[in-house]
Parts: C-alpha cells; sequence; structure tokens
C-alpha cells in the first residue's frame, strides 16, 4: 500500500527461474527420507542426491542467512521468494565439518555464483544421507509453482522450478 502512495510501482518481476543449485540426480519431495522436507513442513522443493561437491546460487538475490554449522543456507531474491538449500540430511549435527561456506549474509549473488564447497564422501560416511533439499520456504506466498522433474540436474544450467510470486 506504501509503495502505491509514494509512487514506488517499480516492483520486482513477479516470475522467477530457479536453477539446479548442485551436479545431481532429481531427487522428488515425497522421497527425501526426512519428514520434516518429504511431509513439505518447510514448504515445497526437491531434493539433489549429489554427485560432485559444490554449490552455487539458483536465484539472483541475496544471501539471507548462512547457518553456523555450515550446513545450509537461505537466499532471498528480490521479489520476495525464500529458498532454503540443505546439504544432506542431519548434518547440522556435523558442526561445519566438510564444508567451507564462500559467501556471508548480506552478500549479493547471481545465479552460477559458488556458495558453497562440501566433502562429499565425508557427508555420505557421516550423515543420516548426501540428498539435498532446495525448498521455498515461503510457498504461502506464491501463486504457482512448477517443477520440472529431469533425471539428471547440471548446476547452474538445468531449470528446475518455474515460481510466481503472490
Amino acid at each position: 500500500m506504501f509503495k502505491k502512495l509514494f509512487g514506488k510501482e517499480n516492483q520486482a518481476d513477479k516470475h522467477i527461474e530457479i536453477y539446479a543449485p548442485i551436479t545431481g540426480k532429481f531427487v522428488d519431495i515425497e522421497d527425501i527420507p526426512d519428514p520434516v522436507f518429504s511431509q513439505k513442513m518447510m514448504g515445497e522443493g526437491f531434493g539433489i542426491e549429489p554427485t560432485e561437491g559444490v554449490v552455487v546460487s539458483p536465484i539472483d538475490g541475496k544471501v539471507d542467512n548462512v547457518f553456523p554449522t555450515s550446513h545450509a543456507l537461505g537466499l532471498k531474491a528480490d521479489n520476495g521468494l525464500e529458498l532454503l538449500l540443505h546439504i544432506g540430511l542431519d548434518t547440522v549435527q556435523l558442526n561445519g565439518e566438510g564444508f567451507k561456506v564462500l559467501v556471508e549474509s548480506g552478500d549479493t549473488v547471481n545465479v552460477g555464483d559458488p556458495l558453497v564447497e562440501f566433502d562429499l564422501d565425508f557427508i555420505n560416511q557421516n550423515a543420516k544421507s548426501i540428498i539435498s533439499p532446495v525448498i521455498i520456504t515461503n510457498t504461502d506466498q506464491t501463486e504457482n509453482i512448477d517443477i520440472q522433474k529431469n533425471d539428471h540436474l547440471e548446476r547452474n544450467e538445468t531449470k528446475v522450478i518455474d515460481v510466481t510470486m503472490s
């Protein structure tokens, strides 16, 4: 309302494309072996079974939150979309071991910018699963979410989700 009153009509585009942040195999959200994700308690999305240990930004936006244990981070697009990138399952218990975060909260990122490097073998041996959820945490603020289920995802290249914000 205030934006209209004060003439700031140049809002961000409601449509946004989310690209694969990690190279690997597509996993349906319902098949992620953790009920918090598979039952969509955190929001809509998908999982990736990584074949390499690099996470890049799947959207243009800002780094909203870097978890202290380096296993996850939150991104926010200009249009308000909020995205959680979670590397593996039950990886919070690793206390940052096996992860190297390359960004800080507040950083501006573009699609393809490196965010985190992780030791795939270490996580595979020490965590519940290497499957990495990509979740739209403010699904309630979206109008439409269209997920393309590709078998193989290539980081920075494969478009996975088209989202229209409300």
